[in-house]
């Protein structure tokens, strides 16, 4: 299972570093294979083991947040092995194709 997840703190300042940065660690520390970029997380494992992280995460910023804003897409692929780079290694793969 693979899934990207944006945490959002509601009814702060502009900049949210200090509300996420628990959640950061959090994800960090989970021992999952991960990805960030500016935008979302993408975290790969079973179901159980990557909806803890996101409830774990999600509460490190409701612990300082009055209001937090969940996103959360899920890619239930169970033939891909290792969806956080096979899936860009296949795209990639397909790329060379169409351009050979």
């Amino acid at each position: 299972m693979l899934i990207a997840f944006a945490l959002t703190p509601m009814g702060v300042e502009e900049n949210v570093a200090d509300y996420v940065a628990d959640a950061v660690k959090i994800i960090r520390e989970s021992g999952l294979r991960t990805r960030s970029d500016s935008m979302y997380t993408m975290v790969e494992g079973e179901w159980d083991e990557v909806m803890d992280v996101v409830k774990r995460a999600t509460e490190a910023v409701a612990a300082k947040a009055p209001r937090v804003q969940l996103i959360l897409k899920a890619d239930l692929w169970p033939a891909m092995t290792n969806p956080l780079d096979g899936k860009i290694a296949l795209l990639e793969q397909r790329i060379t194709e169409v351009e050979s």
